[in-house]
C-alpha cells in the first residue's frame, strides 16, 4: 500500500476502530426513533376506522401522508445535501419529529391528526435523507455494506418497537398515549444521536448551488443505466411490505381471529428478523453480488405472502416473518447499491432513492386500502403479488445491466 494511499484511508471510519462503533451506535438510535414514530400508526389503523369512523383506505393515510411528504422532503433534503451538516440536521430532525408525535398525541380529530402526521414527515425527512449519505462519505467503502446494514438493522428495530409498544400501550390507556409514549423515546435518542455520532470528516459544504447544479446531478443518476431500475425496486419492495403490514391488521381483528390491538401489535415481533436480515444481507451482498440477493428477497417475499393465504394465524405470523426478512434482505441491498453506483453527488442519488422508496409505501400502501374494501384480504394479496413480479422484472434487468458492464470492463 502506497503511502498516499494509506493517509487516505485513515479518514474513514473503520470497522473495530471506536469511531465506527459511536456512529454505528449514533445511527441506530436515529433509525430507531425515526421509523418506530412513522410507522407506530400501522396496529392503530383499525383504532383509528372506529373511532374516527373512517375506512381502511382512509385510516391508511395516517402513515401514508407521513411518508408521501416524506418522500419529497427527502428529495429536497437530498438535493441540498451538498450545503448542508450533516450532524446538525439529521439532529433537528430528531427533535422535531419527537415534538409532533405529542402533536398527533393531542390532536382533536382526524383532520388535525392527519395535519400533525403529514408535518411530522416533513420532520422526519432528515435522517433518512442524510444518513446513507454520511456513511457513503465517511465509511471505508470495504466495510459501507455492513455499516449501511447495521443503520438499516435501527430502523428495521424502530419499526418493529413502534408497532409493538403502539399496539401493547394502546389496548392498554388507549392510542394517544401510545403515540405520546413514542415521542418521549423520540427525544431520548435524539440526545444519544448527538452525544455519539462523529462530525463528517469527508464532507465539504457546497455554497451557492444553483438549481441547474441540482438538476445536473439528478439527471445524470436518471440517465444511469441501473440507478433507475434500483430505485424502481425500493419503491417496489416498499409498496408490498407496507401493503401487508398495513392489512395484516384489519385481518387479524376480524373474524375468525378476532384479536386485540395489543395482541395485533405483537404479532410485528417478527419485524426483528429485519435486524438480523439487513445486516447480513450487507455483508452477503457485498461478497456474492446484488442482484442475486433481490431475487433471493423478492423470492421470499412470494413465499410469505403465498403463506398467509390460509386462516391460520401461525401460518400468518409465519407468512409476515418471510416478507419481513424478503423486504429488508432487498432494502439493504437496493440502499447500500445506490451508494456504490452513484460516482458523484451521493446525496441527490439517496434522495432519489429514498422518493422513490417512500412514494412506494404512500401510493402502494394506500391503493391497497381499496383492494381490502373491494375484495378483502384476497385483493391485497393479489395486488401485492403483481408488485413483486414486477419487482423481478427491475431485478433481472439489472443482473443483465451488471454482466454487460463486467464483460466490457
Amino acid at each position: 500500500m502506497s503511502q498516499s494511499t494509506a493517509t487516505a484511508r485513515t479518514d474513514y471510519l473503520e470497522r473495530g476502530t471506536p469511531a465506527y462503533l459511536r456512529a454505528n451506535l449514533a445511527l441506530f438510535a436515529a433509525g430507531f426513533a425515526t421509523f418506530s414514530s412513522m410507522y407506530s400508526v400501522q396496529p392503530l389503523m383499525p383504532a383509528f376506522s372506529r373511532e374516527f369512523g373512517v375506512s381502511a383506505a382512509v385510516s391508511s393515510l395516517s402513515l401514508s401522508v407521513t411518508t408521501g411528504v416524506l418522500a419529497f422532503t427527502l428529495f429536497l433534503a437530498g438535493l441540498m445535501s451538498g450545503a448542508i451538516e450533516r450532524k446538525t440536521v439529521m439532529a433537528a430532525s430528531l427533535l422535531g419529529s419527537a415534538a409532533l408525535s405529542l402533536v398527533a398525541a393531542i390532536a382533536p380529530g382526524w383532520t388535525t391528526l392527519l395535519v400533525a402526521r403529514a408535518f411530522e414527515g416533513f420532520a422526519l425527512g432528515g435522517v433518512p435523507a442524510l444518513a446513507i449519505a454520511y456513511l457513503s462519505e465517511e465509511t471505508d467503502p470495504e466495510d459501507l455494506g455492513t455499516a449501511t446494514g447495521l443503520y438499516i438493522a435501527g430502523t428495521a428495530c424502530g419499526g418493529m418497537g413502534g408497532r409493538v409498544i403502539a399496539g401493547l400501550l394502546a389496548e392498554a390507556f388507549g392510542w394517544r398515549v401510545a403515540i405520546a409514549s413514542l415521542g418521549l423515546i423520540g427525544f431520548v435518542a435524539a440526545a444519544v444521536f448527538v452525544a455519539l455520532l462523529p462530525r463528517s470528516r469527508n464532507f465539504v459544504a457546497q455554497r451557492g448551488l444553483t438549481l441547474r447544479q441540482h438538476a445536473g446531478p439528478v439527471a445524470s443518476h436518471m440517465r444511469h443505466n441501473a440507478l433507475p431500475w434500483v430505485f424502481l425496486c425500493g419503491f417496489l419492495f416498499m409498496g408490498a411490505f407496507v401493503s401487508v403490514y398495513n392489512y395484516v391488521g384489519y385481518r387479524l381483528s376480524e373474524p375468525p381471529f378476532s384479536l386485540g390491538q395489543g395482541a395485533i401489535g405483537s404479532v410485528f415481533v417478527v419485524y426483528m428478523a429485519g435486524i438480523v436480515t439487513s445486516a447480513v444481507a450487507g455483508k452477503i451482498a457485498d461478497r456474492h453480488g446484488r442482484p442475486p440477493m433481490l431475487i433471493f428477497a423478492i423470492v421470499l417475499m412470494a413465499l410469505g405472502l403465498a403463506l398467509m393465504w390460509p386462516d391460520s394465524l401461525l401460518a400468518i405470523i409465519a407468512g409476515v416473518g418471510l416478507v419481513t426478512i424478503g423486504f429488508f434482505a432487498g432494502h439493504a441491498t437496493a440502499s447500500g447499491w445506490v451508494g456504490l453506483l452513484a460516482q458523484h453527488g451521493k446525496g441527490h442519488a439517496a434522495g432519489l432513492y429514498l422518493l422513490g422508496y417512500y412514494l412506494g409505501s404512500s401510493v402502494v400502501g394506500s391503493l391497497g386500502g381499496l383492494f381490502w374494501s373491494g375484495y378483502g384480504w384476497a385483493g391485497v394479496a393479489a395486488m401485492v403479488a403483481v408488485v413483486l413480479a414486477l419487482g423481478l422484472v427491475a431485478v433481472v434487468r439489472l443482473a443483465v445491466w451488471q454482466r454487460h458492464a463486467a464483460s466490457i470492463a
